[in-house]
């Protein structure tokens, strides 16, 4: 009888954690699902928040008229400056800037100053 007691002890004991295992699975569980639904809820609660906000944004835009005025006050002054004159400008400068200013293309076939001739500049 001993034998069959100790095996009832046995099954008894494995029944027993087995059953706790499952118990705790259960409780860990519900403890998840319980987590889960709160920051769902409050999820929810904020998305509700924030397109109330919107929607009180959205309202008061509509209601606003665009009122963008465009002042326009350009003065256009025409102002005749005098011909260049030479100040620190060479003379092919002042060729082309008084043929700018008159509104001609300068001649290309006009006569340029002649280049020097020692380029270093020891004369």
């Amino acid at each position: 009888m001993t034998r069959a007691r100790l095996a009832g002890l046995t099954l008894l004991l494995v029944a027993t954690a087995a059953g706790s295992w499952q118990a705790r699975g259960w409780l860990e569980d519900s403890q998840r699902l319980t987590a889960e639904r709160a920051a769902q809820q409050a999820i929810d609660a904020a998305l509700a928040r924030e397109s109330r906000i919107a929607h009180a944004v959205e309202a008061r835009l509509a209601e606003l008229d665009a009122n963008e005025r465009i002042i326009d006050r350009g003065i256009i002054r025409e102002v005749q400056k005098p011909i260049y004159q030479r100040v620190c400008l060479g003379d092919d400068a002042i060729r082309l800037l008084n043929d700018a200013a008159a509104g001609r293309r300068p001649d290309p076939a006009g006569p340029a100053a002649p280049l020097p001739r020692d380029p270093a500049g020891t004369d």
